[in-house]
């Protein structure tokens, strides 16, 4: 059965110090809810990595549906790394696919600004393996910025090779009001940034933020009944890779990018030239040169090329809104956002940031280091 998404909401993507974990997914519930036309839903699916080290609490799908008045909704947390919530997104579609459930309310929620620091830093490397990488002082960005120097190695690029990919996010976040940084960054400053694992700079890797997304997902049989621009869910795929780095045997192909993508694909019955848009995990650069090798949309060694094709008018956009470099990243939350804007992209309501005659979106999550990935192909009939 195919699904469709009928409500959206979210958060500006920021420091909510002021805010609660519960109280920001709340708002963003709501909003989807309303945009739904619904005040009650048949099972909550909230996304989350990090609340049990970030905010000493987990149990969070109970917590935020009794905050919400929903007591006696079924409620469910799921964590996946930062993939939470495409994971969430998809274990929403399943349900309702299923037949058990007619109202599905998919929450990503995260709250990054209760923890500073290195133990922020720590506390996200329950991410990793904790007895052979988080052990002996491995963090994403340093594993990030090994995957860089190996592909500038191998492929012969140099630093600059990758800065269109920041440079693009920028733009788009700028026009975008729910971004956490709307600076541009200009041509040649990416290379000179502070480096915080070399070669990964500031200007290179997403911000941590507090923030909330959340979607309504309902049969599509009655979508159209429902909503006056239901988005259908048209595919869906999850796959996993070696869990380190080390056990890869293509250390530069991500192979649950691949096998999510091809998955999606058929399962939609469409070809990668039918893909409007491209919402990419942009954790790090090189997980987005890597994902759009890894998903086919170009050779290995020359994802870092289409730099100049991923604009708002260009053949592949992604990024569209900012990606999670300049509209933010809350890890676990971050897939719904996806969710979110693909949807406003596919209802023609992106304003400044339309993709013109955008018909069908791509949008991806990457748990780790692509350790785990989960890939939507989102559709307006």
């Amino acid at each position: 059965m195919t699904t469709a998404i009928t409500g959206i909401g979210m958060t500006a993507v920021g420091e909510h110090w002021g805010t609660a974990l519960r109280e920001l997914a709340a708002a963003a519930a709501h909003q989807a809810l309303n945009d739904a036309g619904l005040k009650r839903v048949d099972a909550i699916y909230v996304a989350n990595a990090y609340g049990s080290t970030f905010n000493q609490q987990s149990h969070l799908a109970a917590l935020i549906a009794d905050y919400m008045g929903l007591r006696g909704v079924e409620a469910i947390t799921i964590e996946s790394g930062d993939a939470a919530g495409g994971a969430a997104l998809r274990m929403a579609h399943l349900a309702v696919s299923s037949g058990q459930v007619e109202h599905a309310l998919v929450i990503g929620a995260e709250k990054v600004t209760d923890i500073v620091g290195s133990d922020r830093v720590k506390a996200r490397n329950i991410s990793l393996d904790a007895d052979y990488e988080a052990m002996h002082g491995a963090t994403l960005t340093a594993l990030a910025a090994l995957l860089m120097r190996r592909y500038m190695h191998e492929y012969g690029v140099d630093l600059n090779a990758f800065e269109g990919f920041s440079i693009n996010a920028h733009a788009n976040g700028q026009k975008n009001d729910y971004a956490m940084y709307r600076n541009s960054i200009k041509a040649g400053a990416f290379a000179r940034a502070p480096m915080t694992a070399e070669p990964v700079s500031l200007f290179d890797s997403a911000p941590d933020g507090d923030g909330a997304a959340a979607v309504v997902i309902v049969p599509a049989t009655r979508a159209e009944d429902e909503h006056p621009v239901p988005i259908r869910i048209t595919g869906s795929a999850a796959a996993t890779d070696s869990f380190m780095l080390q056990d890869r045997p293509r250390l530069l192909h991500l192979a649950a990018v691949e096998h999510s993508v091809n998955q999606a694909l058929a399962r939609a019955r469409l070809t990668r030239e039918a893909i409007d848009l491209f919402e990419v995990h942009d954790a790090f650069t090189i997980l987005s040169v890597l994902s759009l090798e890894a998903a086919g949309f170009a050779m290995p060694g020359q994802g870092w090329q289409m730099s100049s094709e991923i604009g708002l008018h260009g053949k592949l956009p992604i990024s569209t809104f900012g990606g999670l470099k300049s509209r933010g990243h809350p890890a676990g939350a971050t897939g719904v956002y996806q969710a979110v804007e693909a949807c406003q992209q596919l209802r023609g309501s992106a304003g400044a940031n339309q993709v013109p005659g955008a018909k069908t979106a791509m949008i991806q999550s990457l748990g780790g280091l692509a350790a785990s990935a989960v890939t939507h192909i989102l559709q307006r009939r």
